[in-house]
């Protein structure tokens, strides 16, 4: 797995401390588990109504199979996913990333919130929901156990249409 971030992003020294080669190991590792699981069920969504009911749909009946580490699991690779191909293809996952970001009690470490923040702060701009997960994921954290103060605000350009 890659990602706009990759290796790189999650092991250099900036903002957020570099996180120990067992550590993202361990995270990409629990996110191949639930990935073809994941990639099988926004598949199948993007062939139907995007208007339907969450609970509904491939990506609903998914979440609902999984257990809190699962469902982390699940959220990471999602956002993993859309950071690498961020475009108007990945409606259905940024769906799949906000259902996961409204569940509270998830459980988030400091570390999947950093190797998060990492991703998304790597993708740019043009990747508008990019700190959605991440934002919701650190909210989760006990006060004291966050490792930094403000997520960076997020200012989206303007798309040009025509020519």
């Amino acid at each position: 797995m890659t990602s706009v971030a990759g290796w790189a992003a999650a092991s250099t020294p900036d903002t957020f401390p570099p996180l120990p080669r067992a550590v993202a190991q361990s995270l990409y590792r629990r996110m191949r588990a639930v990935a073809p699981a994941a990639r099988g069920a926004i598949d199948r969504d993007r062939a139907t109504d995007p208007e339907q009911a969450f609970t509904d749909t491939a990506c609903g009946r998914l979440v609902g199979s999984l257990d809190d580490a699962g469902l982390r699991a699940l959220g990471m690779w999602t956002h993993h996913w859309c950071m690498r191909f961020y475009d108007d293809d990945t409606r259905v996952g940024r769906r799949l990333v906000r259902e996961i970001a409204a569940r509270p009690g998830l459980g988030w470490t400091a570390d999947e919130v950093r190797w998060m923040l990492r991703e998304s702060i790597s993708a740019g701009p043009a990747a508008a929901d990019r700190f959605t997960l991440p934002r919701a994921a650190a909210a989760q954290l006990p006060p004291d156990g966050r490792p930094f103060d403000d997520l960076p605000e997020v200012k989206v350009p303007r798309q040009r249409h025509g020519n």
